[in-house]
């Protein structure tokens, strides 16, 4: 009994100079790493592969968010000037969220120092203005006797959201450039919006259109499984990209920021790029800015997610997709929204999120386009047909829909008091000329009314001239709000001008509408 009892044979469960507290590589496939003692790690640690830096605990399979092919890595930190501090002093009482100092980031952006949300306390130290490294110690808080050290960065788990005041109603428009969207089916600030569609429909051409000419103050564009060529595109492409602030040319890039996830990048570096964006956005949100972020694509999010929990044995679902797949969904698109930030000054900011869909072969069916359906409030569905008659954006109008056109009603009576008129009166002439269509089919166009030969016209001419727009030229790749309400309105007026020329003639023998036989 009394060898049993024998402690000191026992291994000594805190041993810093053993080996036993690095995990063992067993064996590399790709980007899957297999590791032994790694007791206490969990799923979405974040594991250090390389020497002395393995988390402890049994045999494992870590999923590399890199090629594991022994190159080394330099990390090179740069110095940023903090032009000045807001106001706090030594001495004064500061909160989570509070913004406490100013980076004159570029030209566009002045990046908002801030608290941590979690943090609090009295300001015992605080740099001087100047040249500081990111990491250096510039705020020093003490809180019940405990002293806290800040520098400029802060660290915050990408998938838990980040804490705000309060949320409220969106009533901005988030203004895109594109007619289709913001006169048919627009969007707020603050929204969240979809963007199904098939190869070669045009998704990531309307993804990029919004990051060059939307009305948000900052972008952030996720590149998660999509051709390695897109990110590419974006970045040779937004630097030569110009638009105007208080009479200056500046550059977009300016205000992008790109998350790369190419579809030749590991699986679980994929899965961990959407939270990345939208936790940066949350981040730019929290300075008081209107964030925007485009996800090209969820579906390649969706197939990481499949792939992880297939590893992990759980039972599949619809398609092989794991049963939570509408839940991590909700969870992604819910930390959009206008809110009330935290901390002081008081600031309102937004984030909204473009997701685009890639359901295999273009089916609306496929589980992640109906669970994504399920959450958003904006569908701009794309049409293959349209594509291939090289009509774009290929914006499907009789399929896609927005939640917010009562939200933003109004700010449309305080600006452009006729165009809620205007867009019920062109969206009445499109399903119109969608009934006419069949009747056309049968019959020809001869046996129609006069009336609704004026319909098919005007319908004819809001498809070509109003909702297809020309992004190779200077002049139509971008169209501002006011210009789209005055193009509608002349097409308006001259359908009630035409239609009421026809309805006075009707019974004269002076009809002035023919059909041309050949």
């Amino acid at each position: 009994m009394n060898e049993l009892m024998d402690f000191s044979k026992l291994p000594k469960i805190r041993d810093e100079d053993r080996e036993g507290q690095f995990g063992y590589v067993h064996g590399v496939s790709g980007p899957v790493v297999t590791a032994s003692s790694m007791a206490g790690a969990a799923m979405y640690e974040l594991v250090r592969v390389g020497h002395s830096e393995l988390v402890q605990g049994p045999q494992v399979g870590v999923l590399s968010f890199s090629e594991p092919e022994g190159k080394n890595y330099v990390l090179f930190l740069c110095y940023i000037e903090i032009m000045h501090w807001m106001f706090f002093q030594v001495g004064s009482h500061i909160t989570g969220g509070d913004i406490y100092g100013l980076v004159y980031e570029n030209s566009l952006i002045k990046h908002k120092i801030m608290l941590p949300p979690r943090s609090r306390g009295t300001v015992t130290y605080l740099a001087p203005p100047g040249n500081y490294d990111v990491s250096d110690v510039v705020l020093e808080l003490e809180f019940e006797g405990v002293k806290e050290k800040f520098t400029m960065v802060q660290v915050w788990p990408v998938r838990q959201v980040r804490p705000v005041t309060e949320k409220l109603p969106a009533n901005h428009p988030l203004l895109t450039g594109q007619r289709v969207l913001d006169a048919l089916f627009p969007c707020v600030q603050g929204g969240t919006t979809a963007i199904p569609g098939a190869f070669g429909c045009g998704k990531t051409v309307i993804s990029q259109s919004l990051s060059k000419y939307s009305n948000s103050d900052v972008i952030i564009y996720v590149g998660c499984g999509e051709r390695g060529n897109e990110m590419s595109e974006v970045l040779r492409d937004f630097p030569e990209l110009t638009m105007e602030v208080d009479g200056k040319v500046e550059s977009i890039m300016k205000r992008t920021a790109l998350v790369a996830n190419t579809s030749n990048m590991p699986v679980a570096a994929r899965e961990a790029s959407i939270y990345t964006g939208i936790t940066l956005s949350e981040y730019f949100r929290d300075m008081g800015y209107n964030v925007s972020m485009m996800a090209d694509s969820t579906s390649r999010w969706a197939e990481a997610l499949r792939e992880i929990s297939g590893r992990l044995a759980e039972m599949p679902a619809d398609s092989g997709y794991p049963a939570y797949l509408g839940a991590r969904l909700a969870s992604f698109y819910e930390r959009a929204g206008r809110v009330k930030c935290l901390g002081n000054p008081e600031r309102e900011g937004s984030v909204s999120i473009v997701g685009a869909v890639s359901p295999p072969g273009g089916d609306f069916s496929d589980p992640v386009t109906s669970a994504t359906l399920g959450i958003v409030q904006v569908f701009w569905g794309l049409d293959k047909k349209l594509a291939q008659r090289k009509h774009f954006p290929s914006v499907n109008w009789l399929i896609s829909y927005s939640k917010y056109t009562r939200a933003l009603d109004e700010y449309y009576d305080k600006h452009f008091p006729e165009f809620v008129p205007l867009r019920t009166k062109a969206k009445e002439i499109l399903q119109e000329e969608e009934d006419l269509a069949e009747i056309v089919q049968l019959v020809g166009k001869a046996s129609l009314a006069e009336t609704d030969k004026i319909t098919l016209e005007v319908a004819k001419l809001i498809k070509d001239d109003f909702l297809q727009q020309n992004g190779y030229t200077p002049y139509d790749r971008f169209c501002p709000f006011y210009k789209t309400v005055g193009i509608l309105s002349n097409m308006i007026a001259f359908y009630d001008l035409a239609r009421h020329a026809v309805e006075t003639t009707a019974q004269s023998d002076n009809k002035i509408t023919w059909t041309e036989r050949w």
